[in-house]
C-alpha cells in the first residue's frame, strides 16, 4: 500500500510542475473598483488556478467540519435517548412473557 501511495504522489508532483511549467503565462486580475494603476495584480495563470483549488478545498473542509460537528451532536443526543428509554424499561420491568402453547390450548 505504501508503494501505491508513494506511486500516486509522485504522479500528483510530476503533474503539478508539468501544469505550471505549460501555464506561466501572466494574467492580469482586474474587478470593478480594482482597476487602477497603482493596484496592478499579475500573476501566472496556474498560480490563480492553484490559489483558487486551494480556496475550494478549504471551503469544502470548513463545511466537512460543520457537518461532523452537527452528526456528532445527533449522536449524542439519540445515545441520550437510547439510555433514557433503557432506564425507563428497567425501572418498568420486562414484560410478562406469554407461552405461545399455553395461549392456543
Amino acid at each position: 500500500m505504501r508503494i501505491i501511495y508513494l506511486i500516486l504522489t509522485i504522479l500528483f508532483i510530476l503533474f503539478s510542475v508539468t501544469f505550471s511549467q505549460m501555464n506561466s503565462a501572466p494574467v492580469r486580475l482586474q474587478y470593478y473598483f480594482l482597476q487602477t494603476k497603482y493596484l496592478d495584480v499579475v500573476v501566472p495563470a496556474y498560480m490563480l488556478i492553484f490559489v483558487s483549488l486551494l480556496g475550494g478545498v478549504i471551503i469544502t473542509g470548513f463545511w466537512g467540519i460543520v457537518e461532523r460537528f452537527r452528526l456528532n451532536r445527533t449522536i449524542s443526543r439519540l445515545n441520550r435517548n437510547i439510555r433514557d428509554l433503557r432506564k425507563e424499561l428497567r425501572t418498568n420491568g420486562a414484560p410478562p412473557i406469554i407461552d405461545g402453547q399455553k395461549m392456543y390450548e
